[in-house]
């Protein structure tokens, strides 16, 4: 991991909130006989998908562990599970009948969210399995004497014996107290979801996975980063409370970011950064560089290598490939994570002639790749130098968050989405308020992002405006590109480079 160097990147934007996690009393929308599927509404955007053999099997169990209530007009309990399968659905589901399922993989582009009913509920140190008896240990904690111990401890926990607990890999030399505390907290949260499920009469979410915030400062302490700075104060305080509460023997150096003249991203180079992943082209410190191509099906990344081939006398060309290409193998990881790429990938490194070079270029590979929370699998190195590998899709890519269908070439590109633009304005106004001393401006865009933009955004640019003791006038340019904004001084009306 390189200093200074962006290693990865999550945005969430207020309109497109993360589901995964999230418990919800769902209704049954349609229903596929052919595939032995479901539609589920739970008022998210598009409708949900599960196996009709997911909702009938974990039914079944919160019926008899929790008297919990289904309105089945078929006595679900006499389906034995052997015959799951082979159940006439029309028997005991129809349309508008109520479930309990948890969101377990993002809505991506038109596909709803994918859902499941066997509910789990994380904690910071333990998982709740509600409908499941089982009882373990992350396989990621390998000392044997430590998983002795925790297994020990989760199995003398009051909780009731039908429901299970995992012990995270966090969870490693915590103290029998935190663990039972955390387990009773986890409890409290399903029955409350219960009383919440018998409750609602329509689709309803009943529980919230962490937010972004909680998530990044858990992942700061759990990391062991050295520091976290925040440019916002009203999010500032909130982790600071995180911080108190989840920080134990750790000391994180949590900071408020105060420099209102340069924004944190252009402070860090983020932004460049941000553009760099977002190009196709990437350059490698060695000279060689990348070509990342999306299809239909994968995603395909090229080697090449540039200008790091020359023709300079007694040069070693294998090693210098080989370089190439480890280098390659670091920078292909990183780009994955920022640009969440999920799917099918297939990397085409520069052929090498020697197999033992091969292996060290796909052990690294697989090095770089132990630092992604995402799930991935690396199939071996082809004899053309191919590395077949897939990632977990999580959530949408970093491109589907930021661009949208280009209107100029009938879907066959993208723009940025009006959101990105109005931050893009933001983050400019502020700029030429502070460094360049502007204070009367004149904001041009194109019609339709003005329409795009609400008025409480308006509003905010009036107020950065008021802050350096100026004012701001919103008009708008059709022959513009829709991305594209001007600034211009109200004193001259000369454009204000920026």
């Amino acid at each position: 991991m390189k200093l200074g160097q962006l290693q990865d990147l999550i945005v969430e934007r207020k309109t497109n909130q993360q589901l995964i996690g999230n418990i919800y009393r769902g209704e049954v929308i349609n229903i596929l006989h052919n595939i032995q599927s479901v539609f589920i509404n739970i008022k998210e955007g598009d409708n949900g998908f599960i196996p009709i053999s997911d909702i009938i099997e974990n039914t079944k169990k919160f019926q008899e562990l929790f008297d919990m209530e289904f309105e089945w007009d078929y006595d679900i309990s006499s389906i034995k599970p052997h015959n799951v399968k082979d159940a006439d659905i029309a028997k005991f589901m129809e349309i508008g009948h109520p479930v309990l399922v948890q969101v377990v993989k993002e809505p991506i582009g038109s596909k709803g969210a994918r859902l499941t009913s066997n509910i789990t509920i994380s904690g910071r140190y333990l998982v709740l399995l509600p409908n499941t008896s089982h009882r373990g240990v992350s396989r990621k904690i390998t000392n044997v004497s430590e998983r002795e111990r925790l297994k020990k401890i989760i199995c003398s926990l009051n909780i009731p014996k039908q429901m299970g607990l995992i012990c995270r890999t966090i969870s490693s030399d915590v103290s029998t107290e935190v663990l039972n505390k955390e387990a009773n907290e986890l409890l409290k949260t399903w029955e409350k979801i219960i009383e919440n499920f018998h409750n609602s009469e329509e689709p309803a979410c009943l529980y919230r996975e962490s937010d972004l915030v909680k998530k990044s400062v858990l992942r700061a302490i759990n990391k062991r980063f050295s520091r976290m700075l925040v440019d916002d104060y009203k999010t500032f305080q909130y982790c600071r409370k995180l911080y108190r509460h989840y920080k134990g023997n750790y000391e994180l150096k949590l900071e408020y970011y105060r420099d209102k003249k340069i924004p944190i991203f252009e402070r860090f180079a983020i932004e460049n950064e941000i553009e760099k992943c977002m190009g196709r082209k990437i350059w490698l410190p060695c000279g060689g560089y990348l070509f990342f191509d999306k299809t239909e099906a994968m995603y395909t990344i090229d080697v090449n290598s540039g200008r790091s081939i020359n023709a300079k006398e007694g040069i070693n060309v294998e090693e210098t490939l080989v370089r190439i290409n480890m280098g390659a193998a670091e920078e292909i990881a990183r780009q994955l994570r920022i640009r969440n790429v999920g799917g099918l990938i297939i990397c085409d490194f520069i052929d090498m002639r020697y197999k033992r070079n091969q292996r060290r270029v796909l052990e690294m590979l697989k090095e770089a790749m132990k630092e992604d929370t995402a799930k991935c699998t690396i199939s071996n190195m082809s004899e053309f130098g191919l590395v077949e590998m897939t990632r977990q899709r999580t959530r949408e890519s970093l491109i589907q968050t930021l661009f949208t269908h280009c209107p100029y070439c009938n879907g066959k590109g993208v723009v940025k989405t009006f959101e990105s633009v109005s931050i893009e304005i933001e983050r400019a106004l502020k700029r030429l308020i502070s460094r360049h001393q502007k204070s009367k401006i004149e904001l041009v865009v194109h019609p339709e992002m003005n329409d795009a933009l609400s008025k409480k955004e308006k509003d905010f640019f009036e107020s950065i405006a008021k802050k350096g003791k100026g004012k701001i006038k919103l008009t708008t340019n059709d022959k513009l590109h829709i991305n594209t904004f001007e600034f211009y001084s109200l004193d001259n009306g000369k454009k204000i480079e920026f």
